[in-house]
């Protein structure tokens, strides 16, 4: 079996980018995660590394790709995704060109090349013969509903396997991310009465108490700013995001709906964020008993932290340092990421991933270097955590 000397880490990068794995979910023109999931199975047992396939999903396929230890040590687990956002725009996607130290096609940075680094570490961890196992759960569908995350989490759960800590490879800029945002996604419909728009009073207008609604999400997103703000996250945000309401002219509008958005902190929850909306319309039905409205919670992610003297944020910090010569910041992130699945699983848990940019826009770029740096700082990693 070859090893990581007889890996070239740009060239396994290209070969993950040539594969199409853009997101069913996001555009239904493209089949998804199961050929990128075949060649890195297939990719994984030809270098002596164990491969669990996973699909609950028909057609969204997730794969445990283990570097198995010698026993008596502790297990660490990396995670990153297959899937990536669509293409449209882009001249030649899945065709990766490099230049000036940089690679870029679809996914390179979000996050195929985290995925080379992650699989070039199990190989460095089977040659080094570490006591614990390094597990590589490579996800579906992070991008959508984050499903081979969970099916992957629980499946090591049922096997009763213990994980002492995790590294997601989301793109991070070679900075250390130990917090993040979290997101709840609520519709608020009214129900009002049609009437001729001649005789207003006949009827009861949908989209005046929309109007009223929005006012009042104004004053509530207000409030967030003024509270306090948590250290690496700053504020919670509120705002609507889609409205919509009224069917024609002439005809007082018997229905409005719209859509709001709350990013929460840690400290703050999906919970939290649902009694502000619900509070916010119970007000407005007292203040005048023709409001006639529903909530509903459309999708939650909570908040994200990690306690920065975890061993993990040590371990990675420390790698860093010996790996680059120089400190890597600990910040926070303002997106939602899988990590905080890890999280809720028990898992300490941080985000470590190379720099570049054009995440989800049509130029999208790695800069190969840093994603070397990475493979080297999971490796040295891996050997703290797994000894």
């Amino acid at each position: 079996m070859s090893g990581t000397s007889d890996v070239s880490l740009p060239d396994l990068v290209a070969n993950l980018i040539r594969i199409d794995s853009v997101n069913p979910a996001l555009d239904g023109d493209h089949a998804g995660e199961t050929r990128l999931a075949r060649f890195i199975a297939d990719w994984s047992r030809s270098h002596g590394l164990h491969v669990e396939w996973l699909e609950e999903t028909p057609g969204r396929p997730s794969l445990l790709v283990t570097a198995k230890g010698t026993g008596g040590g502790r297990n660490l687990l990396l995670n990153g995704h297959l899937d990536t956002v669509g293409v449209k725009g882009m001249d030649e996607p899945f065709e990766p060109r490099v230049r000036d130290g940089h690679m870029y096609g679809r996914g390179v940075f979000d996050m195929k090349s985290s995925l080379a680094a992650c699989l070039l570490t199990l190989l460095a961890a089977k040659e080094k013969q570490l006591r614990g196992d390094v597990i590589f759960a490579a996800v579906a569908d992070e991008e959508s509903d984050s499903l081979g995350t969970a099916e992957t989490l629980a499946a090591l759960a049922a096997a009763g396997t213990d994980v002492a800590a995790a590294i997601v490879t989301e793109p991070s800029d070679l900075d250390i991310h130990v917090a993040h945002r979290g997101f709840a996604i609520m519709d608020v419909e009214f129900t009002g009465k049609a009437s001729h728009t001649a005789k207003p009073e006949a009827g009861v207008n949908a989209l005046t108490h929309l109007g009223r609604l929005l006012a009042r999400v104004e004053q509530q997103a207000e409030k967030l700013r003024r509270g306090a703000a948590h250290p690496l996250l700053g504020h919670g945000s509120l705002q609507p995001v889609l409205a919509s309401g009224g069917q024609e002219l002439y005809t007082t509008p018997a229905r409005a709906t719209a859509t709001l958005e709350r990013r929460t902190v840690p400290g703050e929850s999906h919970a939290l964020a649902r009694q502000e909306i619900d509070a916010i319309v119970a007000k407005l039905q007292a203040e005048d008993p023709s409001v006639k409205a529903s909530v509903s919670s459309r999708i939650a992610r909570e908040p994200f932290e990690v306690p920065l003297d975890s061993e993990i944020v040590r371990a990675v910090a420390d790698a860093a340092q010996r790996v680059t010569g120089r400190p890597a910041a600990l910040v926070g992130a303002p997106y939602w990421t899988d990590a905080a699945l890890v999280a809720e699983a028990g898992i300490p848990t941080l985000l470590y991933g190379p720099r570049g940019g054009g995440i989800h826009q049509p130029t999208e770029w790695v800069e190969l270097a840093s994603v070397e740096t990475v493979r080297q700082v999971l490796t040295a990693t891996a050997v703290t955590i797994c000894g």
